[in-house]
């Protein structure tokens, strides 16, 4: 058990290697052991690119009498690829460890089933809390058709994102800055308020410093036709395409696309908003919006996660903006609640992350 979980650990941090690479895929990885060491290791490292067990399985050589270490069951049906359960099958390894079963309808068990159908000695639930944690944007998206949603925040200590003034450069320090950038350069789709581009100007570009990052769609509220798009969101050299989401259809000749939903009292219908995305296979969506654009998330019930990032200053005042605005919960035991609560120092801030409990 103390090499199973060794292995699988290995073939985690592989599978991490592809973060923001592979969706709307999972993030796999695979590590084939003989005579307790590692003979071929892989992990799926684009969409629609080969899978994690076909990149290890090429240079295994013989593996029948090796153990295979997946960090996802093999899927079982032709997608872009071939099945891996057929591969695996063919190798005849003499034993399979998958650390968690494929919640996607289309696999659910039956690679596994396969694979001991065929004779091959099958374990699964090896670290399957770390896999799960890593594939959750995906496990959200394949079982409910909707992104995996985070509200990001830089606040003060008091929870103000801007002073009264709306100056708001800058209130976190440049390491949680540099997170937030691998936060976007993981995420499909960055959402923020037309508010927030027009006093901010923001690019909503990745900017890694030893790296290429991976610009994110970038998607914008405009329910009152308030955005100007002379920002520089619309003038960059991003190939990731800008989509503003509107409560009546209008022609906004600098969008790549424009998209129609319902209005609510506080703004746009995020949760018609989310069944678009997921329609557009957008499984992640990191919120960087102001204090209003958090509002209506939390009232639309779609964040699943939050990620506050509180600087160790006090700004104070009334008419300072703050994480999440809007009306509020009139009564303490109506509160969103939260599970899970970490607290990770970056730099002089501290990082909590929670989820949402549904």
């Amino acid at each position: 058990m103390a090499d199973d979980t060794t292995y699988m650990a290995r073939a985690l941090e592989l599978a991490a290697k592809g973060r923001g690479r592979t969706s709307p895929n999972p993030m796999v990885g695979c590590v084939v052991v003989r005579n307790g060491g590692i003979v071929a290791e892989g992990y799926h490292e684009a969409a629609g690119g080969p899978h994690a067990e076909v990149n290890a399985l090429r240079t295994a050589g013989d593996v029948t009498d090796a153990t295979v270490y997946v960090s996802l069951e093999p899927c079982c049906y032709h997608g872009k690829t071939p099945p891996c359960v057929d591969l695996l099958k063919e190798k005849r390894p003499k034993r399979v460890v998958a650390a968690m079963d494929d919640p996607n309808p289309r696999v659910a068990g039956q690679g596994i089933a396969a694979l001991r159908e065929a004779g091959v000695d099958v374990s699964v639930g090896i670290l399957e809390r770390e896999a799960r944690k890593l594939n959750e944007a995906f496990i959200k998206y394949v079982t409910t058709g909707l992104p995996f949603v985070i509200a990001k925040v830089g606040m003060s200590l008091d929870g103000k994102i801007a002073t009264r003034t709306g100056h708001s450069k800058w209130v976190t320090s440049e390491e949680s800055r540099l997170k937030v950038h691998e936060l976007r350069d993981a995420v499909d789709a960055i959402l923020v308020g037309s508010r927030t581009v027009m006093l901010d100007n923001p690019s909503l570009t990745t900017r890694l410093p030893d790296r290429p990052g991976k610009d994110p769609v970038r998607v914008i509220l405009d329910s009152e036709d308030y955005l100007d798009t002379r920002g520089r969101i619309f003038d960059n050299e991003s190939t990731a395409p800008t989509w503003i989401a509107v409560a009546e259809t209008r022609d906004i000749p600098e969008a790549d696309e424009v998209l129609t939903v319902g209005a609510r009292e506080s703004g746009l219908d995020l949760a018609e908003l989310m069944r678009h995305l997921g329609q557009r296979e957008i499984v992640s969506v990191l919120i960087e919006g102001g204090g209003t654009t958090h509002a209506s998330a939390f009232e639309a019930g779609v964040v699943d996660k939050v990620m506050f990032f509180i600087a160790p200053k006090i700004v104070g005042g009334r008419e300072a903006i703050s994480a999440v605005e809007g009306l509020g919960v009139e009564l303490m035991t109506d509160a969103i609640e939260l599970t899970d609560m970490t607290a990770t120092p970056v730099g002089p801030d501290l990082l909590i992350e929670a989820y949402v409990k549904k």
